[in-house]
């Protein structure tokens, strides 16, 4: 019996999603388990890797129950990650040695200052790797694990020592043990990779007195990673055959294959990727250079532009009790004509294009006449100039203005915040009616990897979208851009 279904899977940071997909890249059944938050310490963030392998098996049978398909349905399954969240585990035992440390984790905050004040250390990561020496990446979590776990070191001297991103964890447990692979695009979110020669660098394993064996081969995005136990995963016997991190997978979702594709998701955080092409962009201006995926004929980068805070400014609003729910923030907005208030978010510091880790959230231009309404509008406001200040300036590392954005996550259902990010771009926005887009860029590569339809085909095939158009002018918007960077440079200059 020919087999029609493709599983994808999106390893995320607080849960796993699975969607069935058939022959047309028709969703045709869901899955999602949540797994547990882990924090021992203030700022200290950990996952049980045994805990989200239960769950990628309970929402892959989700997936197959909804999609009414049997394990034998199943022609090849593909994979997206969470990135930077490392771990460590014994490969004669199969057992991890410590919990996964999680990207947003900043245990290894002093030890990046550190390497980041040691010499050239700085400007050598950065031309090797296209990132910034910072605890947000893999490469310090590691050497905090080998300095930490006492059995890392016993099984580092043994041979046995495995390290990996998640993605390398589940491939070693769908293949019931056998393979010890991950993709360039996770590879280069490690801070150990040069994105340049393909390969682990050899100057930064040294340096951190990381052992190059105990990392996994690096294959393309899209080919064969392993074939599924059928023991170990559902009794499914297939290929494993894409994989790469969450954000390039949104990436591809939204079709923005070619160079000056841009997208933009907004979650905890705003995650902006510009596709650049087969150039790897050295950013003048505080964005990182990253491979989003490597179909085998070479990698294809992109720059990459954080804002820390989007929707952690949210529940911040509601745990001061400006808000009961995020939904009615668009109502509040709307309830007033314009605000002359304006919030800075910065409440875990400022990623790029201004890098500063010391800069806190504030309200700059409150009046007695100042509101409720005033407050929530303003936060949605400053959400849209933190994701215009990356818009700006990839703007300028190319040369051109942005022509659109295309955009999706939990905030891009509010109404106010897409018309007002369309107005302080300038440019229309596009708002994915799909909510799991990094899933279903995931599903997509699986498909081209099995042949089931090319990167054309997918056009006709691509998720509706709401389209939000700019309605201010060209004054106003400069206006209200000179009056943020204002605000900006006021806030940063508190310490």
């Amino acid at each position: 019996m020919t087999k029609e279904i493709i599983l994808a899977i999106d390893q995320g940071t607080t849960g796993t999603k699975v969607l069935a997909l058939d022959r047309m890249a028709r969703v045709v059944g869901q899955g999602f388990r949540e797994h547990t938050q882990h924090y021992p310490q203030p700022g200290w963030v950990e996952h049980d890797p045994e805990e989200i392998w239960q769950m990628v098996k309970a929402a892959a049978a989700d997936a197959l129950r909804d999609a009414g398909a049997s394990p034998a349905d199943v022609a090849g399954v593909g994979h997206d990650n969470q990135g930077e969240t490392v771990m460590i585990w014994d490969a004669e035992t199969g057992r991890p040695l410590y919990n996964a440390v999680v990207w947003q984790c900043r245990r290894t905050a002093a030890m990046a200052e550190a390497w980041a004040r040691d010499r050239d250390w700085s400007q050598r990561v950065l031309a090797k790797t296209g990132l910034r020496i910072d605890p947000y990446f893999s490469a310090t979590k590691i050497r905090w694990l080998l300095d930490h776990v006492p059995a890392a070191q016993e099984a580092m001297r043994a041979g046995r020592l495995r390290i990996g991103t998640l993605d390398t964890w589940l491939f070693w447990c769908l293949s019931g043990g056998k393979a010890f692979v991950t993709d360039p695009s996770t590879a280069a979110r490690t801070l150990l990779f040069n994105i340049h020669t393909g390969t682990w660098d050899q100057e930064i394993l040294d340096y951190l007195q990381i052992p190059r064996e105990a990392l996994p081969e690096v294959r393309p995005t899209i080919g064969h990673f392993c074939d599924t136990d059928p023991d170990a995963f559902l009794g499914i016997q297939a290929p494993v055959v894409a994989s790469l991190v969450d954000q390039p997978a949104a990436l591809y979702g939204h079709l923005c294959l070619d160079p000056g594709g841009v997208k933009c998701t907004y979650g905890t955080g705003c995650f902006m990727y510009m596709n650049t092409g087969s150039v790897p962009v050295a950013s003048r201006a505080g964005l990182l250079t990253t491979v989003v995926w490597d179909k085998g004929q070479g990698p294809t980068y992109a720059l990459d532009g954080g804002v820390y805070t989007a929707g952690t400014a949210m529940k911040w609003l509601q745990k001061v009790g400006l808000l009961q729910t995020a939904e009615e923030s668009a109502e509040l907005a709307l309830s007033i004509p314009s605000t002359e208030v304006i919030f800075v978010p910065a409440l875990t510091g400022m990623a790029a294009p201004y890098w500063d880790s010391d800069a806190r959230g504030a309200f700059v231009g409150i009046s007695a006449g100042a509101g409720r309404a005033d407050l929530v509008r303003a936060v949605l406001e400053g959400v849209a100039h933190r994701v215009a200040d990356v818009a700006e300036t990839m703007g300028q590392e190319l040369g051109a203005p942005l022509s659109y954005l295309r955009v999706d996550g939990g905030m891009t259902r509010n109404p106010f915040l897409m018309q007002f990010q369309a107005d302080i771009l300038g440019v229309p926005v596009e708002v994915c009616n799909f909510p799991d887009l990094t899933c279903l860029g995931t599903g997509f590569l699986t498909g081209e990897a099995l042949g089931w339809w090319s990167p054309a085909d997918l056009e006709t095939r691509r998720p509706s979208v709401q389209t939000y158009y700019p309605k201010q002018s060209a004054e106003w918007r400069q206006a209200q851009r000179e009056k943020w960077r204002t605000a900006v440079a006021a806030v940063r200059t508190i310490r």
